[in-house]
């Protein structure tokens, strides 16, 4: 099963017999939070979830975004309409990257049918609601595990033994600039792939041949391993996302930069080199 959606595929699944549940987890860094562009409007049957609250955890040592307690996610999932057996699209405001967090963590955590539509709500042409539903509770109890996830320690390992990709900006990877973590640079051994370079200016991915090329330049056909990180976990996993469109199966550092970062006894690289 593709990992991503079309909308037209959309429209014709929602058609069906077995309706996706939908959720709206718009957001981006530093707000405005997506809740109030939700309530002007949003895909009929969508419910919002809120990427802060419920898709992580309080920001401490696991970084700004850290994994969410399991219950926690597990309930705002059941809230939502979420059970084992039904399929899930996830969808944002056309950058992609909340909804490939929702994707990511349902993968995780055992759910089996789950897509991120690709272009997001930007790709929409259709109506849009402004009603809020009130699905029946659905049944996932998430079981962690089903997705590959890293912490530092393996990060650092992989880098040396993989293919550590590195989902942020190349100024920020390089060091040249960093506007939220403690420092600069990047994890060592760890290669500059930027997300946003995973889709065209629509916000769609690119063509999957595009991708895979892409990715064989950067080292992913010959990689034992491949695995990706970002600043907190959120962008990497959009990169994770493009990974799997490529066919290309990829695990999360999901505590990422301002993880890694965060102790100053963890080593630093500058500069556009791995090392």
């Amino acid at each position: 099963m593709k990992p991503i959606i079309s909308t037209s595929e959309l429209v014709s699944e929602s058609a069906g017999p077995t309706p996706p549940v939908l959720l709206d987890v718009r957001w981006s860094l530093g707000g405005p939070p997506g809740r109030p562009e939700y309530e002007i409007g949003h895909l009929s049957g969508a419910v919002y979830v809120d990427l802060d609250a419920e898709l992580a955890g309080p920001p401490g040592k696991g970084g700004r975004h850290p994994l969410p307690d399991p219950d926690v996610f597990g309930a705002a999932m059941r809230r939502a309409g979420v059970s084992a057996g039904t399929p899930v699209v996830v969808y944002d405001g056309g950058l992609g990257w909340a909804a490939a967090r929702a994707w990511w963590l349902l993968r995780w955590a055992g759910h089996p049918n789950v897509r991120v539509l690709d272009g997001g709500l930007a790709a929409w042409t259709g109506e849009l609601s402004r009603d809020t539903p009130e699905p029946e509770p659905g049944d996932f109890v998430p079981r962690p595990g089903a997705a590959g996830l890293l912490d530092a320690d393996g990060a650092a390992a992989l880098a040396r033994a993989g293919l550590l990709l590195d989902a942020r900006a190349a100024e920020r990877y390089r060091g040249d600039v960093e506007p939220i973590d403690r420092v600069g640079g990047h994890i060592p051994g760890a290669v500059s792939a930027p997300t946003t370079e995973n889709v065209g200016p629509d916000g769609r991915f690119l063509p999957v041949d595009v991708l895979t090329a892409r990715f064989g330049a950067l080292g992913a056909a010959e990689a034992p391993e491949v695995a990706v990180y970002c600043g907190s976990g959120v962008s990497g996993a959009h990169e994770v996302l493009a990974l799997a469109v490529a066919g290309i199966p990829a695990a999360l550092y999901a505590g990422s930069w301002s993880e890694w970062s965060s102790d100053p006894a963890r080593p630093v690289a500058t500069g556009p080199d791995p090392q």
